[in-house]
């Protein structure tokens, strides 16, 4: 939907860019980024008909680099396999407009839930074709979530646009994001670690760490107190990457260093004694003086990290993506990250199109985040498929992954009802019911037959009160092949090296009737 107090912001725009007036009507805003702006605009075609268009107007603190490679990716992959071409690029100064084709386009959250089983398949299928498209070419897309998906259910049409924050394989036909990837690399590899002598207080639930003490680069979870014998702990200045934005919440307790300079043992033990000292002190058995208690974790499942390990200092790092949607691989800080990325991210949305749940994952920081997801894949698999990659995971039970039918099923016949926002009691008892589908809370799946939702739960609607879309796009639920979760399953391996690609997905049995 177009903006309709956007005058002013039309104004300023045609003021950077003065050359799109000569071929551009622009109606309004219909999109809004961090990096950038999306107006709709309408020209005259040679054929006498007025086209429509979509503007980006890319802000101008973005690198001009980045902005060159965003242009490269569509000019090389674009046009093709449900891929966003571009038509033409404006520039003046710092101000850059990309001009692409116009896709009206459905808002995913809205049509989500009258969605059925067959267009969910089309959905995912033409998604899958996209990647493969454009990993083809070396590119990894990066930021995979609905908005950068468009679907026009009307048409059958759609469209994977956004490649703000594109990087390249090792062999990408995209000549900038070679160029990029080069900066970035050598970014990191000013830092240094940096070690830390002293006793370092007791681990908490779950950490993340490289397993070799040779990397040149130290990335750790939050609280990496680790290697208690040798008292060490890793830490480094954040840094600038092209593209990407910090979604990480700062500490109350951060720990600033010297990049050039080993920190000193006193200054390190005068922060974590801080840490100790904001936790009560408890008597002893043996009636000795108080002493300060080491901060208790209180994580194990539950989908976020308990006070006590948000309260110990971490590390800030960039990480290129939205929340919800970022691989493991990329929340434990893997330098190695392949397009296998991209097929994470596409999971996740297939795991919210089987659910009827958006967003389904939904995570303040990387540690939320991946306790978020390993309530779903369980911690075995976690722990497995992070040895893969050069890091350690430590649990302090074991949680076991969960049915992906099972889970979706249960979580479809609460989220495909319509809400009412006028009714808070509703809304508390769906939280509540939500909350036991997720955590199967004293076995609330076994005891739950597929059938529609509580009756307290339908907002006491009448048969003749549902949209005819509704009832006719619910086709499909109860028979859902076997295919489709173990798809879901091959799109959310933990391992990257054993997940699923997009050229091979597109293969799977669950698609035989597309191919």
């Amino acid at each position: 939907m177009v903006g309709t107090d956007a005058t002013g912001e039309i104004e300023r725009l045609y003021t950077a860019v003065p050359q799109i007036c000569n071929v551009f009507h622009v109606i309004g805003k219909i999109g809004e980024g961090t990096f950038s702006s999306v107006y709709l605009a309408v020209a005259r075609l040679k054929s006498g008909e007025d086209g429509k268009f979509a503007l980006k107007h890319v802000v101008p603190t973005s690198h001009p680099n980045r902005t060159a490679a965003e242009l490269q990716c569509l000019a090389v992959a674009g046009g093709e396999d449900n891929v966003m071409g571009v038509k033409y690029c404006f520039r003046k100064n710092d101000h850059v407009v990309i001009v692409m084709p116009y896709l009206e386009h459905d808002c995913f959250v809205n049509i989500l839930p009258t969605l059925s089983f067959q267009e969910v398949k089309d959905y995912i299928y033409n998604l899958l074709k996209a990647l493969k498209r454009i990993h083809q070419f070396g590119i990894i897309h990066r930021d995979v979530k609905p908005n950068n998906f468009l679907y026009n259910r009307k048409l059958k049409q759609y469209a994977l646009v956004d490649f703000g924050l594109a990087e390249g394989t090792s062999d990408t036909q995209v000549e900038l994001l070679n160029v990029l990837q080069a900066k970035k690399q050598g970014s990191c590899s000013q830092s240094k670690p940096h070690t830390v002598s002293g006793n370092i207080p007791p681990v908490p639930r779950e950490v993340v760490l490289p397993s070799s003490s040779k990397q040149s680069v130290k990335r750790r979870w939050p609280h990496f107190q680790i290697n208690r014998k040798e008292g060490r702990l890793g830490s480094s200045l954040q840094r600038t990457v092209f593209g990407e934005k910090n979604f990480n919440v700062q500490s109350p307790v951060t720990l600033e260093v010297n990049t050039t300079k080993n920190v000193k043992p006193s200054k390190t033990l005068d922060v974590i004694r801080k840490l100790a000292k904001t936790v009560p002190a408890k008597n002893t058995s043996d009636g000795m003086a108080r002493k300060a208690a080491s901060p208790t974790c209180d994580c194990y499942a539950r989908d976020q990290v308990c006070f006590s390990c948000l309260s110990r200092s971490r590390q800030i790092a960039p990480r290129a993506g939205t929340p919800g949607y970022r691989a493991p691989e990329v929340l434990m800080k893997c330098t190695h990250q392949t397009t296998v990325i991209d097929l994470w991210s596409a999971g996740v949305m297939f795991l919210s199109l089987l659910s009827g749940r958006y967003h389904f994952f939904n995570a303040v920081d990387d540690m939320n985040a991946l306790a978020q997801i390993m309530t779903i894949r369980g911690s075995g698999e976690t722990v497995q498929a992070a040895k893969q990659f050069g890091k350690t995971v430590l649990c302090s039970k074991k949680l076991p992954a969960k049915d992906l039918r099972t889970l979706c099923e249960g979580l479809r016949r609460l989220f495909t009802v319509p809400k009412s926002n006028s009714d808070a009691e509703t809304q508390k008892q769906r939280a509540a019911l939500q909350m036991k589908v997720l955590e199967n809370e004293d076995g609330w799946f076994d005891k739950q037959p597929c059938v529609a939702p509580p009756a307290d739960l339908t907002n006491k609607k009448s048969p003749s009160d549902i949209s005819e879309p509704q009832q006719s796009n619910i086709s499909g639920w109860d028979n859902v092949p076997d295919e489709a979760y173990h798809l879901l399953d091959r799109l959310l391996d933990m391992n990257p090296a054993t997940r699923i690609t997009a050229e091979e997905s597109l293969l799977h049995p669950l698609f035989k009737d597309l191919t």
